[in-house]
């Protein structure tokens, strides 16, 4: 399966997704002016993965989102119920979501999604 890369803009993330090593990763800010458009190919290799992904190793989401707008707060959430359905089938996940100590907000966020989702769930200060 092909990695994922999103290159970084100012109101986007850079996403690296990568199969083989199940390691994907959302690094920035998330404002795009349409989120669901730019969330919608991450939804769509996600939900691919799952599907080929057969053995039992450790697939980790790493996250490092300093400043997420209420739409791609909603992708965001999104994206851990797919995370969560495949952990409830058997995959074996971890969220790992960095966060700024001095950026309140960033750290609240964080805990925010970690409450809508049964899942591990670390929050890492960077």
């Amino acid at each position: 399966m092909d990695k994922l890369v999103i290159e970084k803009t100012k109101a986007t993330p850079q996403v690296n997704f990568d199969a083989e090593s199940k390691t994907l990763k959302i690094d920035g800010q998330s404002y795009p002016e349409n989120a669901f458009k730019f969330y919608e190919p991450i939804f769509l290799w996600i939900d691919e993965f799952f599907k080929q992904d057969g053995n039992a190793e450790l697939i980790k989401l790493e996250l490092s989102m300093p400043y997420i707008n209420t739409s791609s707060s909603k992708c965001i959430m999104m994206l851990l119920e797919k995370f969560e359905e495949a952990s409830n089938n058997g995959k074996s996940i971890v969220v790992n979501w960095y966060y700024d100590p001095e950026n309140e907000s960033e750290l609240e966020c964080a805990e925010e999604l970690k409450e809508f989702v049964e899942l591990e769930f670390n929050i890492i200060p960077r």
